[in-house]
This record gives C-alpha cells, sequence and structure tokens, in this order.
C-alpha cells in the first residue's frame, strides 16, 4: 500500500489524527493490533476540556457527544466533612467541561472513517517501522495470515505507552522521563442512579476518592489504594465501607449504591518522552506521555498534540515547508509539561501519603483551605482543569 501518513493506533489520537487530516485532503492509513469491537467497548474516563469539544464540533464530530454527553460547570473538592464548590464558569468566563466517555468518542471516529472511506485495519500483529530516516519510511505487519507493507511520507505513532513506536526512536536521541506514585486508584463501575450532578474529588486521612458519573444509571467511583493491590483484596463491603468513610460530609448529601459491574486497580505515574518526533516518526497521545488521571489530562493531550501535529502536516503539504513539522515536538511538549505538574499538583494536595509526618499532612488540608478560599487560587485550578486555549 501507499499513503501519505501512516498511522499506528487506532486510540484517541490516531483515529482523531486520520479524522483531521482527511478535513485537509491528505490520505492516511490507520493500524491497530486490537478488533473494532474492542477499542469501541474498553471503557475508559472522558473528561473533555473545552477545546477538546470546540475541536470535536468544529470537525463534525460533536452531534452525539452534545445529545448525550454531560456538560458540568465546576466540580467539588470535599475535605474536612465539608464540600467547596470551584464555579468553572464563572472563574473562566464561561469555559466549561464536558463528560463523555472516550469509547463513545472512539465510536464517533470510527464510524466517520469509515463513512468517508477511511482505511482502518483492525487486528494486526508484527508491526515494524522501517527507515524512518528517509524520505519513504515503511511500516509491516501481519494482517489475516498475509505479511503486508505501507510506503509513506511520515508515521504517526498513536500506539499508547507499551505500543512500539516509542522504542522505534533511537536511544541515543530519546529521553525518558518517569515518576511513579506510591499510590493507586481502584475504580468501579456501578449501576446505580448518580450521586452528584459534578464530579467530587474528597480528600480525607484514609485516602482519596472520586465520584464520577458514566451515565443516568451508571455511576464511576474511585478509591486510593495501593498500585499493587489485588482485586480479592477489596470485596464489596469494603469497597462501599471506604467510600462512605471517605466522602462523609455534614450536609444531607447522600452515596447511591448499586451493583458493582466492574473492578480494577491503576498504578499512578507520571512520563514523558523527549523529543517527540526523529526523521519522519512523531509520537502523539500516550506513547508520549502518562500522566495521572487527577487532573483529567490524557485524552485532552492527545487530542492537543494531534491538533498540532494535523496542521504542521498539512502545512507541509499545502506550501511545501517543514517548519511547523519541525517545531512539533518543542510545540507540544510546552503543554504536556504544563499538564504534567498541574495533575502531579491535584495528586500531591488530594492524596493521602503514606508515613507522611503530620506537618505535610496540615499543608495539604492549608493548601485546600487556600484554594476554595481564594478567587485567584480557584481560578489557577479551574483555567488548568477546563484547559488552556489550543
Amino acid at each position: 500500500m501507499r499513503t501519505q501518513v501512516a498511522i499506528i493506533g487506532a486510540g484517541p489520537a490516531g483515529l482523531l489524527l486520520s479524522h483531521l487530516l482527511h478535513l485537509h485532503g491528505i490520505e492516511s492509513v490507520v493500524l491497530e493490533a486490537r478488533s473494532r469491537e474492542k477499542i469501541e467497548s474498553t471503557v475508559r474516563a472522558g473528561v473533555l476540556e473545552q477545546g477538546t469539544v470546540n475541536i470535536l464540533r468544529e470537525s463534525g464530530l460533536g452531534e452525539r457527544m452534545d445529545r448525550e454527553g454531560k456538560t458540568h460547570r465546576g466540580i467539588y473538592l470535599r475535605f474536612d466533612s465539608e464540600t467547596h464548590h470551584i464555579n468553572f464558569e464563572e472563574l473562566c468566563y464561561g469555559r466549561l467541561i464536558s463528560v463523555y466517555a472516550q469509547h463513545e468518542v472512539i465510536k464517533d471516529l470510527v464510524a466517520a472513517r469509515l463513512e468517508q472511506g477511511g482505511k482502518l485495519i483492525f487486528s494486526v500483529s508484527n508491526v515494524k517501522l522501517h527507515d524512518i530516516d528517509s524520505t519513504r519510511p515503511r511500516v509491516s505487519f501481519s494482517h489475516q495470515g498475509k505479511e503486508k507493507e505501507v510506503v509513506c511520507d511520515y508515521i504517526a505513532g498513536c500506539d499508547g505507552f507499551h505500543g512500539i513506536s516509542r522504542p522505534s526512536l533511537p536511544g541515543s536521541v530519546r529521553r525518558d522521563h518517569t515518576w511513579a506514585y506510591p499510590l493507586g486508584w481502584l475504580g468501579i463501575l456501578v449501576e446505580s442512579p448518580p450521586s452528584s450532578d459534578e464530579l467530587i474529588y474528597a480528600y480525607h486521612p484514609r485516602g482519596f476518592s472520586l465520584v464520577s458519573t458514566r451515565s443516568p444509571t451508571l455511576q464511576r467511583l474511585y478509591l486510593q489504594c495501593l498500585p499493587d493491590d489485588k482485586m480479592e483484596e477489596w470485596s464489596d463491603d469494603r469497597i462501599w465501607t471506604e467510600l462512605h468513610a471517605r466522602l462523609k460530609t455534614r450536609d444531607d448529601w447522600c452515596l447511591q449504591e448499586g451493583p458493582i459491574i466492574r473492578k480494577d486497580v491503576v498504578a499512578l505515574r507520571s512520563f514523558v518522552c523527549e523529543p517527540m518526533q526523529h526523521g519522519r516518526l512523531y509520537l502523539a497521545g500516550d506513547s508520549a506521555h502518562i500522566v495521572p488521571p487527577t487532573g483529567a489530562k490524557g485524552m485532552n493531550l492527545a487530542v492537543a498534540d494531534v491538533r498540532v501535529l494535523s496542521e504542521a502536516i498539512a502545512s507541509y503539504y499545502a506550501s511545501g515547508s517543514s517548519e511547523k513539522l519541525n517545531a512539533y515536538s518543542e510545540t507540544a511538549l510546552k503543554r504536556v509539561w504544563r499538564s504534567v505538574h498541574f495533575s502531579c499538583w491535584m495528586t500531591s494536595m488530594l492524596h493521602h501519603f503514606d508515613n507522611t509526618p503530620p506537618f505535610e499532612q496540615k499543608l495539604q488540608l492549608a493548601q485546600l483551605r487556600y484554594v476554595t478560599a481564594s478567587r485567584q487560587a480557584a481560578a489557577s485550578l479551574a483555567e488548568n482543569y477546563v484547559g488552556l486555549p489550543m
């Protein structure tokens, strides 16, 4: 096969990049190791920044999001059994967030690409990148028992943290920055009505907790745990006991219980690869960076990456200039490091760390009180949460 851009990975980054390139009249082929059914059914969080919402709408992908997603005008911070509202709409001049699950975004993107005649190849294996330093890079892969190859002008590595794209950058030019937190999140999916109209971030000496919503009949709840905790250590009774204890409040708020239909543990970490490009290979999304979910930045960073990358590629084909492509990594990393810092700050402020001296615990509470009492401090949190302009 011959195409202009070969895209490795059919997550939000790869699919949106293919869609944006199509709008510029640029051909692409998307290669994905998983099946279509798998990528469309893997439940992932979906807090969308205002800029992400704008991009989806402007590119013709916002109809179902606007109909089925839920707009949130802020978040709640809870500590000392009291709840404080951070009003994004007021603090950020009308900029908001939308809650629309990542797998629903993927469904919309897959449907749009197939309707437009896009080339999506699922269930591929043995993917390898070749000649990324040349003007004719290649991607070889296996599909349905046959060996195949795509010759292209550029390769976009959008295949996630465990993909093959980042390791294809020469070790002599790649610098990996890693920070592992001694924390994990136990996430549960619950069949019940929502417990809150907006997300609740709760600090408690027993550990952090988070209340979120997936639909009128599904809740997504999180508990701080150890990163190596096993599912069998967390019975349903223990989960509900911890949630009630950590979310206790002095008002009449009530945690809605229901059948737990899914449990998983995620270890928290920060990771950034520099640079995000080499030769004709460009990284985007989780293949280049990971942030803890506390700041709700994962998918939004992927969208920001591919917006920059799609415009740089379009500029090359329109003018023959590689100026924007050469600056891609530097441009994208400015936003990446800002988001890494914000996610780290939120994580440090809201989680209880074992063996933390009482002095540092008092500092955490002082920070929370300041954020909820100072308009300027609340505005800084709100500005970063709803997302800096793209």
